[in-house]
């Protein structure tokens, strides 16, 4: 399995303003040229991840976007679950295209299919503050100067 290059921005973009001080605004095209990545890409990005509640934007000259809510609360599996088209890892997956003759007698499927929970299961497990756990390091090759605080580790 293979997430889209589209969750990828989104988890780009979140750990980007996660590393920011709390009232420091980040902009579309300081993120895009940090990672070196389609400005267009990630407006499209940015819009979805504000409509769905996981970060502010503000209009104007001085505007820009940061975190709706702190990093400890936004698990992964629900930014993954938001940006995801399907989660059809197997054509039987599809009931629109399904061709395959032996679904209705295989067992792959719902093999698979366990597979696809745990992995989401685990995903749930972790935060964005997780994945930015070396923040320190994170922070200098950002070029950002951010305090260093130790966030939890989120148990489900």
């Amino acid at each position: 399995m293979q997430l889209t290059q589209y969750t990828d921005y989104s988890l780009r973009v979140l750990i980007y303003l996660s590393l920011k001080q709390p009232d420091e605004l980040g902009t579309i095209s300081e993120i895009a040229g940090f990672y070196g990545i389609s400005r267009n890409h990630l407006v499209k990005v940015v819009h979805n991840l504000a409509n769905h509640g996981l970060i502010q934007t503000i209009r104007g000259k001085h505007g820009g976007m940061r975190l709706a809510r702190p990093a400890t609360e936004i698990a992964i599996g629900e930014v993954v679950r938001l940006t995801e088209p399907n989660f059809d890892i197997a054509e039987c997956f599809n009931k629109a295209t399904n061709l395959c003759t032996i679904t209705p007698v295989c067992a792959l499927k719902s093999i698979l299919g366990e597979a696809r929970s745990s992995f989401l299961q685990e995903l749930d497990r972790h935060t964005i503050a997780d994945a930015v756990s070396k923040k320190s390091a994170l922070s200098k090759r950002i070029h950002l100067s951010l305090p260093i605080t130790s966030s939890p580790r989120r148990t489900v």
